[in-house]
């Protein structure tokens, strides 16, 4: 008897738009005024923007700043370069991007890592800028 016949069959390539509602399927986003609540009960407020962004529209403060590529590696609680503000897999943390689309892929990259109560902000920055919500402007120091 011949060996059966291995088929190569592959999954077709998922678009970024599938991709993003599947992973916004397995996400309770926030929108603006919840997530300022939540920062109020003691969640992390993470901006992922890159500098130029920050530098043009400021900062919502509390917010930790991270950069997005590093973003698995400062909230990993135990990751050896944490943030002292990763303190757990339970933390509730709300992702923050510009518009709302980056944030959702990596609140769900934070859930693989076991922080289970990762989400992101619906809209982003520039929705938490309209809904009226703090703003600070970026330091010259920084």
């Amino acid at each position: 008897m011949s060996e059966p016949e291995q088929t190569s069959e592959r999954q077709s390539p998922l678009r970024i738009d599938e991709l993003l509602e599947r992973v916004r399927e397995g996400l309770d986003r926030v929108g603006p005024r919840e997530a300022y609540d939540a920062a109020a009960s003691g969640a992390l407020l993470v901006d992922i923007r890159y500098a130029a962004l920050r530098e043009l529209d400021g900062l919502i403060p509390g917010a930790l700043v991270v950069e997005r590529n590093e973003l698995e590696w400062r909230l990993d609680p135990q990751g050896s370069h944490r943030a002292a503000e990763a303190t757990g897999h339970d933390l509730r943390v709300v992702v923050i991007c510009n518009e709302g689309y980056a944030s959702s892929l990596a609140a769900a990259s934070l859930r693989q890592l076991g922080l289970h109560r990762a989400t992101d902000l619906d809209g982003g920055f520039q929705a938490w800028r309209t809904a009226g919500l703090p703003v600070v402007p970026v330091r010259d120091e920084q």
